[in-house]
């Protein structure tokens, strides 16, 4: 009977990667969330339509026929990264990536492609500091220096299609575990390839599979945490959308391993096409028996449901994840008993979030020692990160673990918009810390971060230049922490709303000399004393604003004034006599009579009465107003 899977899964494999050589040529559209907003899908019919004009059009539901037609397939792939250009298109075989692209651009495209001629020039990429225009996406610098596991099917098929993974080695790893490997042979795979868990603190993989495997129980879950709810984070969103199979699989896997028969993928609603995107998988898989009853006659079950969460940021929390699970309000809960000891319904429960699930398969195909060549001995493999913020190429890109700062920003993120001053990244969203131009060269990976104060978290990477205020920054990450606390432990509950009460006040202009020391200890005291991890890292962002940006704060509460000269509150507008033509036009525009003088003379500002709305200094002819 297993003979009979290995035979029927290689044979569909065998014979839709075969039926892929019946394609001349195939257009990729960028159909992640990002590129749909932009227009994509305008893009896709367009191109579409152009082909079937030309009499080029074949599909992959032509694969299996055995007409010997060949043409141009066009398809809707899921995300390709490079969210900054988007919509984007890319041309197989020849890898040229078209961006910005919009449907009156179908035609053009459609022409150079069939006639063999040049690339499209106006919509290749171009370097913004070089200049240098690149035609294939390889060697575009946001490309060449990633390494892609995770992401490797990414912008590259179908993700709606089962078919399209499967030709790509796609539930191989599955059909070796079932026909090969016992369940503590798997956990110990897992173990010796040193996968970290992607979604948080880096707790190790195949550690806590090990842990719920050796539980006894009748009943077990596997539960794929895909909350993702940092700001600036979609890097889960992005594996759901582009790649689904990929982590169905991964759960499938770890099923078998822990002894599990069912499984949970927690994804908030806010990620529709994520939602729409996994159930079409699930239900595709189960059709042709690779989820549900008896997977490929070897008598293994197991069933894949979906949970739509309603986007509270502490559901990120396992204990709380799980509760919402059950239909209960998502709060944490005392750890121990951990999850593998007793989780969903009081049974044992193997949680990790989606990029870990993503990362199985491969370990089971090529093995522990190939997954452990990149990346750094105590953090092996590679990560994905959502870099967005000041930063010239935004997008979604997968390196080595143990890169450098420098290199995500400079060489992949291609430096900082305008030319300006790099000043600081936030990474690991409200529960990371800030990084600054003295951390450039410190590696990405869980325990360099941890020795700057910072995390990995799920991977969001906010770049902010030289006109950045900190004190706002770290207001901002306070504000959505303390809107998210759940409530349940006073030291998150109260401590984060006192120590938002002290960063308003700062960027209010009302700040004391003595909210210096109380927000170092209001802090360290929310660290030290919240039930769940959530609340510990809440004063993450804090914390290191008081380390590294210390003199920013001091400014905002002893000298009112905010260095970067974003804190509306602490701007003052003064007027050069030497360039005051007493023209009196500042006078009367100013809406709140704040403005005096004689005409001809120099006029002044009083303080007392100034609401800084700036139309004083957009409305002077002679620009003699200014921030002072």
């Amino acid at each position: 009977m297993n003979n009979q899977a290995k035979t029927k899964l290689l044979q569909w494999q065998k014979e839709w990667s075969q039926g892929f050589q019946r394609e001349k040529a195939r257009i990729l559209v960028c159909a992640g969330t990002g590129c749909v907003a932009n227009g994509s899908l305008d893009v896709y019919k367009a191109l579409k339509k152009e082909v079937e004009d030309k009499g080029e059009f074949v599909t992959v539901d032509l694969l299996l026929e055995e007409e010997e037609k060949t043409g141009v397939s066009v398809v809707k792939s899921g995300c390709h990264g490079f969210c900054e250009m988007g919509p984007l298109v890319r041309l197989e075989p020849s890898g040229v990536l078209y961006t910005k692209v919009k449907a009156e651009d179908a035609k053009e495209i459609v022409e150079a492609l069939l006639s063999g001629g040049e690339p499209v020039e106006r919509l290749l990429y171009r370097h913004p500091i070089s200049k240098e225009v690149y035609a294939e996406e390889n060697k575009i610098p946001f490309y060449h220096h990633q390494k892609r596991n995770a992401l490797a099917h990414c912008g590259v098929i179908d993700p709606e299609d089962i078919r399209e993974y499967i030709a790509d080695q796609g539930y191989q790893a599955l059909l070796r575990v079932l026909m090969e490997m016992k369940p503590e042979d798997v956990c110990k795979e897992i173990m010796e390839a040193g996968l970290r868990g992607r979604g948080g603190g880096g707790f190790p993989t195949g550690r806590k599979w090990e842990f719920t495997r050796i539980e006894k129980s009748e009943k077990k879950y596997v539960v794929c945490n895909g909350d993702e709810g940092d700001p600036g984070a979609f890097m889960d969103r992005s594996l759901m959308e582009g790649d689904p199979h990929k982590v169905l699989e991964g759960m499938a896997i770890a099923g078998y391993a822990i002894g599990a028969d069912e499984g949970y993928i927690y994804v908030r609603a806010e990620y529709p096409l994520a939602v729409k995107r996994l159930k079409v998988a699930i239900e595709a898989a189960k059709k042709i028996g690779l989820l549900g009853q008896d997977i490929l006659g070897t008598g293994f079950n197991f069933e894949i449901k979906i949970k739509e969460g309603a986007g509270a940021f502490v559901c990120g929390e396992e204990t709380a994840l799980l509760a919402s699970i059950e239909g209960k309000r998502g709060m944490p809960s005392p750890k121990p008993p951990y999850p593998a000891q007793s989780g969903l319904w009081g049974k044992p429960t193997l949680i990790n979030n989606v990029e870990t699930f993503a990362n199985v398969s491969g370990i089971i195909n090529k093995g522990a020692k190939w997954f452990k060549s990149r990346g750094t001995e105590k953090s092996p493999g590679t990560k994905t990160f959502a870099i967005t913020g000041q930063v010239a190429n935004t997008g979604l890109m997968e390196v080595p673990m143990g890169v450098t700062l420098r290199e995500v920003v400079y060489e992949i993120g291609g430096g900082i918009r305008g030319g300006k001053k790099f000043k600081a990244v936030q990474i690991g969203g409200p529960s990371g810390g800030c990084l600054t131009e003295e951390h450039l060269d410190l590696k990405l990976d869980y325990d360099s971060l941890l020795s700057a104060g910072a995390m990995i978290g799920s991977g969001g990477l906010v770049v902010m230049d030289e006109d950045t205020c900190m004190v706002e920054v770290a207001r901002f990450f306070m504000n959505f922490t303390q809107n998210e606390s759940c409530g349940k432990c006073v030291p998150c509950r109260e401590g984060t709303k006192r120590m938002l009460e002290i960063l308003q006040r700062a960027v209010d202009g009302e700040g004391r000399a003595e909210d210096v020391e109380l927000l170092q200890d209001l802090a360290e005291a929310v660290r030290d004393g919240s039930l769940c991890g959530l609340g510990k890292t809440a004063p993450n962002p804090v914390l290191t604003m008081l380390k590294y940006f210390k003199d920013e704060f001091i400014a905002h509460v002893v000298d009112k004034k905010c260095p970067a000269g974003v804190c509306k509150a602490l701007k003052g507008y003064v007027i050069d006599p030497e360039k005051c033509k007493g023209c009196s036009k500042c006078s009367r525009l100013c809406p709140v009579q704040a403005i005096s003088g004689e005409i001809k003379k120099p006029f002044t500002i009083d303080q007392s009465k100034c609401i800084k709305c700036g139309a004083c200094i957009s409305s002077c002819p002679f620009k003699a107003i200014k921030e002072g």
